[in-house]
């Protein structure tokens, strides 16, 4: 028998407290989305409007080749402009890709219970929660998306506290993908004139999360949101797409590219990863390269799930910006924190666009 909601409050208890999520109101059979995911006309995504992001993926095999010095330029270039770019032959199998999008959906086709024994309230392990929305008690108008999220320390923890239904792949995605995130980085660290080795990576990448996203087929597309508009606060993000698309990036208005200021939508490619400049590669470059704005939206036609790596520096880490490239521009447009404190910070309040650089912002920022 289907749930019935008889205000906000039952709907809410339903989704986040019981566990269901959004996947739970979905399965009851509604025929149109509950006025708490119905979004302000100006945050709502109309698809027919979109621009298609037509910049090729760079090919990373051709960095241990005489191209080296070009596709330096092509991950730099990206950095600097959209804070996007997409990546192919990138070291981490097809297959391997193939088989995360199968298990993503498998997870979110258990039983609400199963589901809910993780989320943060009750789960048996600090590294796992399952959840939906971002913050659900302070945003105006709930996401169409559930998730779970692993934190890795060490590989023994995570096949000890992971979910069993996805911490194989979870774990081998995110082992794979180690060695193309250090080529990134020593690309985008390296145009900076900081080098990266084994004594300092920690600083950068010694937080690591893996995310598997859901979002469930939505009857009105056009009112709701999968993610509300953000940037990422980590380092850099490592994200697997499927092939049904909705993920948006906004051009910056400063970038030197077409369709500045507009939101432009960044397609699926089969065998693609998607790469993300995160907030702390903005503030180390002192606002050179820029943590994307993006956005999901959601469709009515098929439930589409995304995979996510996030890293990110150890909580601990002291952040500032590079004083070789403070020296170079004269200012030091962000000031000094500890990490954790900007992550207390961003994940206490609701996704509103870049704001949540504003925590790290000195008065001659841009």
């Amino acid at each position: 028998m289907a749930p019935s909601f008889d205000n906000e409050t039952s709907l809410f208890n339903f989704v986040v407290r019981d566990g269901y999520g959004v996947k739970g109101i979905v399965d009851s059979g509604i025929s149109t989305v509950p006025q708490a995911y119905i979004q302000p006309p100006a945050e709502q995504i109309n698809k027919n409007n979109a621009t298609i992001c037509e910049i090729p993926p760079i090919d990373l095999s051709k960095l241990d080749g005489p191209e080296h010095e070009q596709v330096i330029n092509q991950i730099v270039r990206a950095a600097e402009t959209l804070g996007f770019f997409q990546v192919v032959n990138h070291g981490v199998p097809i297959e391997l890709l193939d088989s995360l999008k199968q298990t993503a959906h498998n997870f979110f086709g258990l039983p609400a219970e199963r589901k809910a024994v993780y989320r943060k309230e009750v789960s048996p392990s600090p590294l796992v929660k399952y959840g939906t929305s971002f913050v659900p008690e302070k945003e105006r108008a709930l996401e169409w998306k559930d998730y779970i999220s692993m934190a890795c320390t060490n590989d023994d923890e995570a096949l000890q506290q992971w979910p069993v239904e996805c911490r194989d792949d979870a774990l081998q995605y995110l082992k794979t993908s180690h060695q193309m995130v250090t080529k990134l980085l020593e690309a985008l660290l390296g145009n900076l004139g900081v080098e990266l080795d084994d004594s300092n990576i920690d600083a950068f990448i010694g937080k690591k999360m893996v995310n598997m996203n859901f979002y469930p087929t939505c009857p009105n597309p056009e009112l709701t949101v999968g993610v509300g508009r953000h940037s990422d606060m980590g380092t850099l993000t490592i994200l697997l797409q499927d092939g049904i698309g909705g993920l948006y990036v906004k051009v910056p208005e400063e970038a030197d590219m077409e369709n500045k200021g507009e939101w432009v939508e960044i397609p699926p490619i089969p065998g693609a990863i998607v790469i993300n400049v995160g907030d702390m590669l903005q503030i180390w470059s002192n606002g050179r390269y820029k943590s994307a704005e993006h956005r999901v939206r959601t469709t009515s036609s098929k439930s589409r799930v995304s995979i996510p790596i996030f890293v990110s520096p150890q909580a601990t880490q002291r952040i500032a910006p590079f004083p070789q490239v403070v020296e170079k521009d004269g200012v030091a447009r962000y000031k000094e924190f500890v990490f954790a404190d900007y992550m207390n910070s961003f994940f206490g309040n609701a996704h509103d666009g870049k704001k949540s650089l504003e925590f790290a912002k000195t008065n001659s920022s841009a």
